[in-house]
């Protein structure tokens, strides 16, 4: 199983950033899905990616080096309800778009979804990825915040929701740990491939 034994953060891009050398793994979601706390989890460093409780913070594309270059976590724009203008909203789909676009370094991208609150915005990025057949794992994020009764009847409405089956979605907590194997196991497969 992967292990990610260090993490340090390398740098922050706005336009032009065209993917590095390293393969690189993409975390995107909506604003207020908790991508900052995700990467800060995966990677067991509470401090790496500044988290906020005002959506819509990470304005740039912020990138990671994991395991001294084995890969890089890139951490994108989050999108939908953050508290912004049109046009910096504007701007960061620009921005994505112009990395999805460019970057032949992508080797996946980690959909965080979550799970109380799943949104047509989430279906669109899907089917961004479809059309540019990046390859993408969902990831719903949240799972604590659910009654543990009702968590597989969610988990199966979000896949469903999405047009995915259910075991192509994991269930993740940053609070209960639940699907963190199964993420490293994710993370271990795509830079296998």
């Amino acid at each position: 199983m992967m292990q990610i034994k260090k993490a340090e953060f390398l740098k922050s891009f706005a336009f032009g950033y065209e993917g590095g050398s390293a393969p690189e793994i993409c975390v995107v979601g909506r604003s207020n899905v908790g991508k900052s706390t995700f990467i800060n989890t995966i990677c067991n460093n509470g401090k790496l990616a500044k988290t906020s409780s005002t959506p819509g913070r990470t304005r740039l594309i912020n990138i990671f080096s994991i395991n001294d270059g084995q890969f890089n976590l890139v951490d994108l724009p989050g999108y939908g309800f953050a508290k912004a203008s049109k046009t910096d909203k504007d701007t960061w789909d620009e921005l994505m778009g112009h990395y999805f676009e460019h970057s032949d370094a992508i080797k996946q991208v980690f959909v965080l979804v979550d799970i109380r609150n799943r949104s047509e915005k989430d279906k669109q990025m899907l089917e961004y990825l479809y059309y540019y057949r990046i390859p993408f794992t969902v990831i719903a994020t949240k799972c604590d915040k659910i009654k543990k009764s009702a968590l597989i009847s969610e988990i199966t409405a979000t896949a469903a929701f999405l047009g995915l089956g259910r075991d192509n979605l994991i269930a993740y907590s940053s609070v209960s740990k639940l699907g963190i194997d199964k993420i490293m196991l994710r993370l271990e497969e795509i830079m296998q491939i």
